[in-house]
């Protein structure tokens, strides 16, 4: 059963009289931002302001002048359009933001933006707005906190060991990455989240009687939560009873239900519509100071002795700071060799030497086997994981198909902290948002496994990975029309051009085993932003780097694979499995006098960032005769074979037949290279 904190009467308490000039200085400075902005969200920061004031007061563990302590509990705002009660704690708390911030809220330069934005704002851990993401990035903030517990503590040395606490709202949990994550987040028994659920009852739309009726608490006790109830947000001991509850709640994450009126405060606007998405109007503004005993001709006040009263959380941080270097220097002193792989974890700096890892496949020439780049993948991945150590990741369901598991490393489970392999289940947006959530924890650089088709399932995650610059790698396997008999459903078409118009994010679309390991090098070394592998279901002949030139080129994104003996006549362009078309079709131009460069392009990113002589290398100005070949819309190639060349590609969906059969019947072939070729040559 739910337990109701209101019903226990030893949680009353007499609220002091800088608990209510704090508390309401968090309302009013959010109220008078918004109003000063012309825009934002004032309703659930003034709802809010009491729970979020027992929350960093009293229980969470964090220095403001270190936000980077990797000691610090996490607070997640999942309910970012709130964005202002958060700034306003940070601003109070003694975080370097000033109260010229507070009042350039939602302002060109500023840095409070609408939204919280974790690369923008000191002391905000992750970007949060699109509701249901910051649910997810807690849970997967409080699985790296338990994974990197078991790496490295040691008896007596807890040196990893705090909570996750996020604010959630009804828009957070009606949205399905939240329930995806809230189910797994019970199946692995998270107990060191604390989620605190804002039931206002309101939305954009007005009351959630219209299309929220749902037992919220009941459907956290199915997923396998502890769950309690505290009825009025106003009720400070109610709360900070709650929050000890879900504290000593070790084996199940926690689920607070905090009742709270949007607005509060607001003589006509309270628990409306009108207090969530537009400013109260300066004229309800002054009647709700007024009804809160505010100073109605004061904007932007905080009241003598607030900011004494909140700062006191930087002594507190430096202490608890303090005793966190001082256990660690101990540790350090006690398990040396481990101390030195914890710091290297959290810079994500792998051992000296890791490349030396990535394997090298034998050319099918010279014997070896052809190989589909996702087993090629696999193979990569299985030899640089004992390297770094930190490369951890999953599948969401996929395992077999995507080759993401890691000889030797268990299942990460509830019973097996120890397992180094997440079972994300059939949740793939939910993967992406917790891989985030790993990442900004710091001390992981997660790994998520799916086919290609269901990017578009995880794609606002993925967005946000490179809108926060986190090392998340995308293992994308299935990536084309190739993968044959599942189908239109299953065949990716436009996907790969999707992903190349999100900002940040390097798209790689390995040719051969051996770009698929390179592939790998690229995204450990690419620690500011997502990296997307593309790879291919069928298998690929691998290249003779004798014959043609290093797969290390890669790492610039696009690089001559192979010279013509003259001067080029054209130039043949491809990504991933066509570029053994492109090779093709190049020795037959030859035999006809036509003088063909071939160039690898896997990543477009990689090579838009080279200097413009290497580029003009690879594609000289000179050769305006080109011709692209890329399983997918050909929307985009103009860029590069420019308005005199051709594109060769599927602008249509695919068909449900061999891999092969698709691939030919849709003119993906050497035979339509050279042909498209030989008509611009001439």
């Amino acid at each position: 059963m739910t337990r109701t904190r209101a019903e226990d009467s030893t949680t009353s308490r007499q609220v002091s009289d800088i608990e209510t000039r704090t508390i309401n200085t968090i309302r009013f400075l959010s109220a008078d931002a918004v109003q000063r902005a012309e825009s934002g969200h004032p309703g659930t920061p003034m709802a809010l302001a009491p729970v979020a004031y027992v929350l960093w007061r009293d229980h969470l563990r964090h220095n403001p002048q270190d936000p980077e302590w990797p000691g610090r509990d996490r607070f997640v705002l999942s309910a970012g359009h709130a964005s202002m009660l958060l700034y306003s704690l940070l601003h109070l708390t003694g975080y370097d933001l000033p109260m010229e911030e507070i009042k350039n809220f939602r302002q060109w330069g500023s840095k409070t933006p609408g939204h919280p934005e974790a690369h923008l704002t000191e002391g905000v851990e992750t970007t949060t707005g699109p509701l249901g993401q910051g649910f997810a990035n807690g849970v997967g903030m409080a699985l790296a906190e338990r994974l990197l517990a078991d790496e490295f503590n040691e008896d007596g040395f807890p040196i990893v060991d705090h909570h996750v606490y996020a604010i959630c709202s009804d828009g957070d949990l009606m949205e399905g990455i939240a329930s995806e994550a809230a189910s797994l987040a019970g199946h692995l028994g998270l107990g060191k989240l604390v989620y605190l659920y804002d039931d206002n009852r309101i939305t954009i739309d007005g009351s959630t009687d219209l299309a929220f009726t749902e037992d919220v608490p009941a459907r956290f006790e199915a997923y396998g939560w502890h769950v309690s109830s505290v009825e009025d947000a106003n009720d400070l001991a109610a709360v900070d009873s709650a929050i000890e509850e879900a504290k000593a709640e070790t084996g199940r994450p926690s689920l607070i239900s905090v009742r709270s009126h949007i607005g509060y405060g607001s003589p006509n606007k309270q628990d409306t519509a009108a207090a969530h998405g537009a400013p109260l109007g300066e004229e309800e503004v002054r009647l709700t100071k007024e009804n809160l005993g505010w100073p109605p001709e004061k904007t932007f006040y905080v009241p003598d002795g607030v900011y004494d009263h909140m700062r006191e959380a930087i002594g507190r941080g430096k202490s608890q700071q303090a005793e966190w270097k001082k256990l660690f220097d101990e540790y350090e002193a006690a398990h040396p060799e481990k101390a030195e792989r914890y710091k290297r974890w959290r810079t994500r700096d792998p051992k000296e030497g890791w490349e030396e890892a990535l394997p090298e496949f034998e050319a099918t020439s010279e014997g070896g086997k052809e190989l589909a780049t996702r087993k090629a993948s696999g193979l990569t991945l299985n030899e640089l994981a004992p390297e770094v150590g930190y490369l951890i990741g999953g599948s969401a369901d996929l395992t077999g198909s995507n080759k993401t598991d890691v000889e030797g490393r268990g299942d990460f489970q509830k019973e097996n902290p120890s397992g180094r392999y997440f079972r994300f289940g059939v949740r793939e947006h939910a993967m992406a948002g917790i891989s985030n959530g790993m990442a900004l924890h710091g001390g992981i650089q997660p790994y998520a496994g799916t086919f290609l088709i269901f990017s578009d399932y995880l794609r606002p995650s993925l967005r946000l990975s490179a809108l926060m610059e986190q090392p998340v790698v995308y293992v994308f396997t299935h990536d084309s029309i190739g993968l044959g008999e599942d189908g239109p459903t299953h065949q990716p078409v436009e996907h790969l051009m999707a992903l190349r118009a999100i900002p940040n994010l390097t798209l790689i679309r390995p040719a051969d085993a051996n770009e698929a390991a390179e592939a790998w090098a690229a995204a450990v070394k690419n620690t500011e932003g997502p990296t997307a592998l593309a790879l291919t279901r069928q298998k690929l002949p691998i290249f003779d780097r004798e014959e043609l030139t290093s797969a290390e080129g890669l790492r610039r994104g696009a690089y001559v694979l192979r010279e013509p003996e003259g001067m080029p006549e054209v130039l043949l362009l491809g990504s991933g499995s066509e570029v053994q078309h492109a090779l093709q079709a190049a020795r037959s131009l030859e035999g006809e006098g036509i003088e063909a460069q071939v160039v690898s392009m896997p990543s477009w990113e990689l090579f838009d960032e080279q200097p413009e002589s290497y580029r003009e290398e690879v594609l000289p100005p000179s050769v305006p005769a080109r011709v692209s070949i890329e399983a997918g819309v050909t929307q985009g190639w103009e860029r590069y074979v420019g308005t005199e060349g051709t594109a060769i590609g599927v602008d249509r969906f695919g068909a449900s037949a061999p891999g092969e059969t698709v691939m030919e019947e849709y003119g993906l072939t050497a035979e339509r290279v050279a042909e498209e070729a030989r008509q611009l040559v001439g």
